[in-house]
């Protein structure tokens, strides 16, 4: 007898014009389809390039006598614009299917983030800025604050935030900042971006003494985004 149909996931992530960051996505969709046997996992994207999550979510068909048809799952690192509006605007018309929160803030990439920061080089406790795409809107802020703290808890040292576009500070000014406040000590950025791309090019250019790159790929982004399905299903 064949086992049931598992929901689908739908993997929902900003979009890049970079072939790299293109390739670091479908990595983390190839990784959690390799997780999940059985469930059809499906790549989505909010701007910049499809397929667009509205149109995704559309596709997606129910077994009979099940209740969800998929999950969505915002590839995001802070729940901002992209989840709280573009995401539930492709569900809102489709009670079937669910969405779970963004992957940020976790634990987990906080393991990531220390872990990317001592491979690059940074010295235990030095001045760290986190750099985040950067968002309008507070929840996102919140969220990407939220990750400093942790961070900071977990570094021993100081952790500001600087983004790579939109709020203020800037991620280079952060630096700055962080560099006169420490009297010269040398200033890490920890990446705070899912893949490579225009951002990532931002965060290399701030003029930190050591730079990490994105969280992704990295298997514990892959643990969060298998959480984030599953605890949808069990709620």
């Amino acid at each position: 007898m064949a086992e049931p149909r598992r929901p689908a996931l739908v993997l929902c992530a900003h979009g890049t014009r970079d072939p790299l960051g293109r390739a670091t996505v479908r990595e983390v969709v190839d990784a959690v389809a390799d997780r999940l046997p059985g469930v059809e996992v499906l790549e989505a994207f909010v701007d910049v390039h499809g397929p667009e999550v509205a149109a995704v979510v559309a596709g997606l068909t129910r077994a009979p006598g099940d209740e969800v048809a998929g999950v969505v799952v915002p590839l995001l690192l802070a729940a901002g614009y992209h989840v709280h509006v573009d995401i539930a605007r492709a569900v809102a018309e489709r009670p079937d299917v669910r969405t779970a929160g963004a992957l940020g803030p976790d634990d987990l990439l906080v393991d990531v983030l220390v872990d990317r920061l001592g491979a690059a080089g940074a010295q235990r406790g030095c001045p760290v800025v986190l750099a985040p795409a950067g968002s309008s809107d507070p929840r996102a802020q919140a969220d990407s604050a939220d990750m400093a703290e942790r961070l900071a808890a977990r570094w021993g040292g100081p952790v500001s935030l600087g983004y790579a576009a939109g709020p203020a500070p800037a991620v280079a000014d952060a630096v700055t900042t962080a560099r006169e406040a420490s009297g010269g000590i040398p200033v890490a950025v920890a990446s705070y971006l899912l893949a490579p791309g225009f951002f990532q090019g931002r965060v290399e250019a701030s003029g930190a003494d050591v730079v990490t790159g994105p969280v992704a790929p990295d298997p514990r982004v892959v643990e969060i985004v298998v959480s984030r399905y599953r605890a949808v299903l069990e709620s």
